[in-house]
């Protein structure tokens, strides 16, 4: 690196609500200047608990609750859910995406962030049904977005 480039310090962040799982591999989410980065997301233990009670959480459950930390992690950094501007969904059964569409309707509104959706064969516990990673942006709040012209 050259002599004067400036760098920020990457801040790990702490959430009570998403706690980093005990001898994890992984860190839940990262700052890195206005961006935030979050590793992929559960409903567990929630899900497992739900499962041992023999009530599952359906997809769209799952997702509502993978949205809520998602936004924990974020509030954590210093914004709110409309700072997300990009999440990844797995989902063990592709026939889940209406209720996470409908899910994702509920928690964002009328304004949503870019996107993408794969089925996947299993996430790390059968009783997962959705896993989802994001991208947020501090500085920008998707409320506030505006349609660009096609010139």
């Amino acid at each position: 690196m050259a002599g004067n480039e400036v760098t920020q310090p990457a801040e790990k962040l702490v959430c009570a609500a998403v706690p980093d799982a005990p001898n994890a591999t992984w860190t839940n989410a990262w700052r890195l200047g206005h961006e935030v980065v979050l590793s992929g997301m559960t409903a567990h233990p929630a899900s497992r608990i739900a499962a041992e009670q023999r009530a599952p959480l359906g997809a769209y459950e799952q997702t509502m609750c993978v949205l809520g930390k998602l936004e924990a992690l974020v509030q954590a950094a210093g914004g709110h859910r409309h700072n997300l501007v990009k999440t990844v969904v797995y989902l063990t059964d592709i026939a889940d995406k209406d209720a996470v569409g409908r899910a994702r309707r509920d928690f964002f509104g009328d304004v949503f962030p870019c996107s993408t959706l794969v089925a996947v064969s299993a996430l790390v516990f059968p009783e997962l049904r959705v896993e989802i990673d994001a991208w947020a942006r501090l500085d920008v709040d998707l409320r506030q977005a505006r349609l660009h012209p096609n010139d």
